[in-house]
């Protein structure tokens, strides 16, 4: 399982670094082609849509990472075990919270299935509403591999 939770990361580095540069291409192609009075309608869309995608999947490299910022001054003064206790209180808060972006987030895009998304015809908001329950879901694969990551410690500390 922990060969395609790394592999899964992999994936997600791979995506994310080929969204955030085709959102600077799309944008910079766009405002050179409104310069020069032939906008591309669709490049602003299409960058808002790869946005949304390339945030949730960066949020997931980061939390992977330890990377998110954190507020952390009186914890780190407490007992390695005290400090493990909040960490694993603090990823079962944050798994309630993305099962209900899950939840709701699949509902969100089901109602949002007859939405055309702005300057592209034909295109459903659906895909950009389907990112949040999709990286949610991500996020919980992380979130639980880091509460049985810390179970661990705390009974190799014992």
């Amino acid at each position: 399982m922990r060969k395609i939770y790394d592999f899964l990361g992999k994936v997600e580095i791979f995506l994310a670094q080929i969204f955030l540069v085709s959102i600077v291409i799309l944008v910079f192609t766009a405002g050179i082609s409104r310069t020069l009075k032939n906008p591309i309608r669709w490049a602003n869309p299409l960058a808002s849509f790869l946005f949304a995608w390339t945030a949730f999947l960066a949020t997931d490299i980061a939390f992977r990472r330890d990377k998110l910022m954190t507020i952390d001054f009186f914890v780190n003064k407490l007992p390695e075990k005290v400090k493990a206790i909040i960490r694993i209180i603090n990823y079962i808060i944050i798994t309630g919270f993305l099962i209900f972006l899950i939840r709701f987030g699949i509902e969100a895009a089901y109602d949002m299935r007859f939405r055309a998304y702005e300057g592209i015809y034909g295109f459903s908001y659906s895909w950009v509403t389907i990112s949040v329950p999709f990286g949610s879901f991500l996020l919980l694969f992380t979130t639980i591999y880091k509460i049985i990551d810390e179970i661990k410690s705390l009974r190799r500390r014992k």
